[in-house]
């Protein structure tokens, strides 16, 4: 799970390198935390959080093949 967050948000972004995700598991919740430069957090969030809507659908589509759930924050 934390790899396919990391991809999609290494391949939005302007700053690649700087794109941390931290997965925080309790059960079968999956807590993951986004955290990317300052300058690509409009690029992440999009327009009225278009982009961090869709992010979290794909992590959600994802997360029900392995009968898991997944929580995406944005920091």
């Amino acid at each position: 799970m934390k790899q396919i967050l990391l991809d999609i948000a290494k391949s939005i972004v302007d700053k690649p390198d700087e794109v941390i995700v931290v997965e925080k598991v309790s059960g079968d919740t999956s807590i993951l935390e986004l955290s990317v430069a300052k300058e690509d957090m409009g690029k992440v969030i999009g327009r009225g959080g278009k982009i961090a809507k869709s992010i979290r659908t794909i992590m959600k589509a994802a997360a029900v093949k392995e009968n898991k759930r997944v929580i995406v924050d944005i920091i």
